[in-house]
């Protein structure tokens, strides 16, 4: 089909075209331009992220608020708005993505990208909060409107002149792109996906009740997204951060080993749990950064949006509060799932497991192979007592990329961790038709063996043997988490959105934007989403272009603003004076 062969082509085109290093291994051109960027800001800014994180919490206490600043919503509720969008699904499955498949060192990478990433979010919020349009709340606005629009859009038009303005657009047609799928109905289909798999649940009846409460959440405004997100982001981030240290606290014994073999594995990595070879280097690497990129979400442009609505005069003030997000979001919650999945000792730890053949975690790899290379499916593989027979060199059939090592007919009761395994497999698998023959003729559409998880069900399997001495409900906890972190970054990226369409078209598209928006959640849940993720993820790797070129572009206005707030120090004596782009004028 033509389209899907396009949405291939330009989904290589942004995450595998990039700089060659290694065995046919690349760095992509985002990834470079990502993390370029927060080097370079890193340095310019003298390493804000370090000399000014303590007052970033000061700020965000609101000590310093003053409710007459312009703005919608106080510091604390812009930040719990966009760290609603960021601490999400990634936190629970990226991270267990990226342990599974570079091992304990991709830990490190993730942090070296939380570091420069801090830099890189305090630089676009504070030119968003400078070139933010406020407007007059007794202009008659209605409440779901909104006093403030900000964003990448605004600095790069106003900041890089009126010649800019098509990037401008285009970041803004991007990201709401972004926010229609990545943002919404990918995170509808995982909350559905997940009451289905769990509780049995049908995706529609999920559907509704998810869209619904979005709805009446979205449809209220900045406003109201800022006190749900005020509470929800809290509450659900203390309930997954209070099971993770539980589950440290249990398995103390384990901390020091653990922490050092993520250095150690961060720049010698030995062979990982989908049959890597010893020194992938690069593979620990890649899936550190690009898993710890895109959890804090620094440097695509959609957080500066959330902070421009803060009540502030000041734009460093707010950049100081941003920068805490990828601290929270990465070295705190990232470091938690991390250090759980590693401690409980589920990371690469077979458990019974049922095969679908047709399933999309098959695949087929060769034994011990180096590097993540997957073969063509063989034409047939013969099985005895269980065990793939293969010639050395050929592909045997893999389950999240690792070989299984044995097979079975059959499960006894729940295919769950402890579950017993019986009556080995003696037959013929054949890939290409998605079922085993037995030798006395059975056909069986599925197989039974160890498997190790990945994504979600590994974090969900870690959470539930760390606190299997206090019962049988850990994993629920991870469920929870699920389902609060996708529907609260659903709407905050309806925010987004809806600024988005209000810069293209004004505040008579803010009403419609939201109610598509609305369909496109309930949709989300009733549908398969393949193509619709992989579209997601070129329109989030496009819309970073124009952003980080109007970082570095801005840079120089950028240290000008902070050189200016932190000698004047206006939180001492609560003498602030108004600062935006009106003054250049």
């Amino acid at each position: 089909m033509w389209f899907q062969r396009t949405v291939e082509f330009l989904n290589d085109l942004v995450w595998s075209y990039g700089v060659p290093v290694g065995d046919g291994q690349m760095i992509p051109w985002v990834v470079i331009l990502l993390l370029g960027t927060g080097f370079y800001l890193t340095f310019q800014l003298g390493f804000i992220q370090f000399r000014k994180l303590a007052h970033g919490f000061w700020v965000t206490t609101g000590k310093y608020d003053n409710p007459d600043d312009p703005g919608d919503v106080p510091h604390f509720q812009a930040l719990t708005t966009a760290l609603s969008a960021t601490v999400g699904i990634g936190n629970i499955a990226g991270v267990a993505l990226a342990i599974h498949f570079g091992g304990p060192g991709a830990l490190f990478w993730m942090w070296v990208t939380a570091f420069v990433g801090m830099a890189t979010k305090y630089s676009e919020v504070t030119l968003a909060q400078f070139y933010r349009d406020v407007r007059d709340e007794t202009e008659g606005l209605k409440s779901w409107m909104g006093s403030v629009s900000g964003g990448p859009m605004y600095y790069i038009e106003r900041g890089l002149g009126s010649a800019w303005k098509p990037a401008a657009v285009f970041f803004a047609i991007m990201l709401i792109a972004t926010s229609f799928l990545t943002g919404n109905a990918v995170q509808s289909n995982t909350v559905a996906d997940t009451m289905r798999a769990d509780f049995g649940i049908e995706p529609w009846i999920t559907g509704l009740v998810v869209a619904s409460v979005i709805a009446l959440v979205i449809l209220g405004g900045i406003t109201r997204i800022g006190k749900v997100t005020g509470i929800v982001a809290p509450v659900m981030a203390g309930i997954y951060v209070l099971g993770a240290v539980v589950i440290l606290a249990l398995n103390y014994d384990q901390l020091l080993p653990t922490f050092a073999s993520v250095f150690t594995e961060a720049f010698n990595p030995s062979a990982g749990v989908a049959g890597t070879g010893t020194g992938v280097f690069l593979l620990t690497l890649m899936y550190g950064v690009r898993r710890g990129l895109f959890s804090n979400e620094a440097g695509q442009g959609s957080a500066p949006i959330a902070h421009s609505a803060a009540k502030t005069n000041e734009p460093s003030s707010e950049g100081v509060v941003a920068l805490l997000e990828p601290f929270i979001d990465t070295i705190i919650i990232c470091t938690l799932t991390a250090m759980v999945i590693l401690v409980t000792g589920v990371w690469g730890d077979p458990v019974p497991t049922q095969f679908d053949l047709d399933s999309g975690n098959i695949s087929y790899r060769v034994q011990d192979e180096g590097g993540l290379f997957t073969e063509e499916a063989p034409e047939r593989i013969r099985v005895e007592d269980g065990v793939q027979r293969v010639p050395e060199g050929e592909p045997a059939l893999a389950w999240n990329e690792a070989v299984v090592s044995r097979l079975f007919i059959e499960c006894t009761g729940p295919c769950a961790e402890d579950a017993d395994l019986s009556e080995p497999f003696t037959g013929t698998i054949h890939p290409s038709d998605n079922i085993a023959i037995a030798q006395d003729g059975t056909t069986y559409e599925s197989l039974y063996g160890g498997g190790v998880r990945n994504g979600a069900p590994l974090t969900q399997l870690a959470f539930q043997r760390g606190l299997s001495p206090l019962g049988d409900w850990g994993g629920y906890i991870v469920i929870l988490s699920v389902i609060l972190f996708a529907i609260s970054t659903s709407i905050s990226w309806s925010y987004y959105g809806d600024r988005c369409a209000h810069y293209l078209f004004g505040d008579s598209a803010v009403l419609p934007y939201k109610v598509i928006f609305v369909i496109m959640n309930f949709t989300g849940a009733i549908t398969a989403l393949t193509t619709i993720w992989t579209i997601g993820d070129i329109a989030l790797g496009l819309v970073v272009v124009p952003n980080l070129i109007a970082l570095i572009a801005l840079s120089g206005k950028l240290t000008e603003l902070t050189d200016s707030y932190f000698e004047r120090r206006p939180w001492e004596n609560g003498g602030a004076t108004e600062i935006s782009a009106s003054d250049d004028d």
